[in-house]
């Protein structure tokens, strides 16, 4: 019995091969925002670039989350593989950890790309704050992990 429960860690290879699975999809539609991003260019399209950039960035960054997701579940419950220091994972809050860091990336770029869309001012501040107050709460999570 004990040997059945022990092998039951395996199901997290579901979440390895899916996660990886949305990361190549991720990077793969980062990369296609970032040709269609160079054929505008090519034809002189400049308005709204810098939105555009900064949403390219945004498709990576989240791409990356999704890798780091399923690495971090391989290792904390399959086995060890080599990974750069930096992304060793020992217990579930270094891998939360991890993950809090690229979500408050996420929300930085998505407010970015709102303050360049929007002239509401009003609209601006209150999507700042509730940007900053959510950063705030992971990174202290983070923190206390």
């Amino acid at each position: 019995m004990n040997r059945v429960i022990s092998s039951t860690r395996y199901l997290a290879l579901a979440g390895v091969v899916f996660g990886l699975i949305a990361a190549l999809a991720a990077f793969v539609w980062g990369g296609l925002k970032t040709v269609l991003l160079v054929i505008k260019l090519a034809h002189g399209e400049v308005d709204g670039m810098a939105v555009s950039l900064v949403q390219v960035m945004d498709g990576f960054l989240i791409a990356s989350g999704l890798l780091i997701l399923a690495l971090g579940l391989y290792e904390l419950f399959i086995g060890e593989i080599e990974l750069p220091q930096w992304l060793v994972l020992h217990d579930l809050d270094a891998l939360k950890a991890k993950l809090a860091g690229v979500i408050v990336m996420v929300i930085a770029v998505t407010f970015l790309e709102r303050l360049e869309a929007n002239t509401d001012a009003r609209g601006v501040l209150e999507a700042g704050i509730g940007a900053s107050l959510v950063s705030a709460v992971l990174v202290w999570m983070a923190k206390k992990s």
